[in-house]
């Protein structure tokens, strides 16, 4: 029976941080990151923290925004995850408070797709970027999208998987039927059913969960 899961971006699927790759190219990559810590340690709420990060970026140039989308890249073995469960029939799902342009850009460069992407956007004017950000994961959570996206698919809610590590996480983890701490954070560990460290793990759990079956090949 198809499962839905859904998978965090930056941090899970990947460990590039969009906002501190986007920062490194106007100067305000620490303080970028100083903001994400924050925000996934849930000490700042995660619509200020991403309008705060986003307003360090105004002005900067689409084409400089460009160098950083082609730089995120998923996580060694997140791709062969990804293939699997789709392979399998699972209806599979990135939502992030990060930037769809940097999710496409990453899944494209890995050569693997996703059923759906919810992610957030950098308004553009005049070919710079606004300082605003824009999406339905700024005030939107992701226990909303993941229980829209179940009730579409038809896929009762026991049978979802989140998977997340930061603050913006906790509302999908909470209401999942199984949820995976990919490396979380200390305020996010206790609402995981599991934690896991790689994405080889991670399949692991997926086959001792039967979400997939084992691979015979064991090609680590």
């Amino acid at each position: 029976m198809t499962r839905l899961v859904a998978f965090d971006f930056d941090g899970t699927l990947s460990d590039s941080e969009m906002t501190v790759l986007l920062g490194e190219r106007c100067g305000v990559a620490d303080e970028m990151a100083d903001i994400t810590a924050r925000a996934m340690n849930d000490e700042l709420s995660y619509a200020e923290s991403l309008r705060q990060r986003a307003a360090l970026l105004e002005h900067l140039e689409e084409e400089e925004a460009q160098v950083a989308w082609d730089r995120v890249e998923l996580r060694e073995g997140a791709a062969a995850v990804i293939e699997r469960l789709r392979d399998r029939g699972h209806y599979v799902a990135v939502f992030t408070g990060g930037f769809e342009r940097g999710v496409a850009a990453a899944l494209e460069k890995a050569g693997v797709e996703v059923d759906e992407i919810v992610a957030n956007r950098l308004p553009v004017e005049g070919g710079r970027l606004t300082g605003e950000v824009a999406g339905p994961l700024v005030e939107g959570t992701k226990d909303e999208q993941l229980e829209r996206v179940a009730d579409e698919q038809g896929v009762p809610m026991s049978r979802t998987v989140a998977v997340g590590d930061g603050a913006n996480d906790l509302p999908m983890l909470e209401v999942a039927g199984l949820a995976v701490g990919y490396e979380p954070k200390p305020a996010v560990e206790p609402a995981c059913d599991v934690v896991v460290e790689s994405m080889f793990a991670l399949a692991d759990l997926f086959e001792d969960e039967g979400i997939l079956v084992p691979d015979v090949r064991n090609e680590r």
